[in-house]
């Protein structure tokens, strides 16, 4: 299956309720923790609440995995959608890796809509609190 069929693949099963599977299919492969942050790009909103469900149960349970996660979702920091921006900033919070405190860092000092920059402030905080 192709990476965007497979990003497709999730994204829908997410948006039809089927987490279950979902977490089945990542238990069985995973390789497909490669594809979280296309999936977290998904504009749909059950998708990316589906996304925070995913990420806090395999958090404990591969960590490695989730965190190899970070690049792409800090990538996501840049969007032109700042809901998203938000979203992925409240994902880093959640897997909590120190390696993206500065782009978080540089995202709120580059953000203009003020509830983003709010959100990344937040963020900011909150991490470096636990550190």
């Amino acid at each position: 299956m192709a990476d965007n069929e497979t990003v497709k693949m999730i994204a829908d099963y997410m948006e039809n309720g089927f987490l279950e599977n979902i977490i089945d299919m990542f238990r069985h492969d995973l390789s497909l923790f490669s594809h979280l942050p296309e999936v977290m790009a998904d504009e749909r909103s059950r998708v990316r609440i589906g996304f925070v469900n995913l990420v806090e149960t395999f958090l404990q349970e591969y960590p490695q995995e989730i965190r190899s996660t970070v690049p792409g979702i800090a990538g996501l920091l840049k969007n032109e959608k700042p809901e998203l921006r938000a979203d992925a900033a409240y994902m880093l919070e959640i897997i909590g890796d120190k390696r993206a405190l500065s782009a978080i860092e540089s995202a709120y000092n580059e953000e203009n809509v003020e509830p983003v920059r709010q959100v990344l402030g937040d963020v900011i905080q909150t991490m470096k609190a636990r550190m």
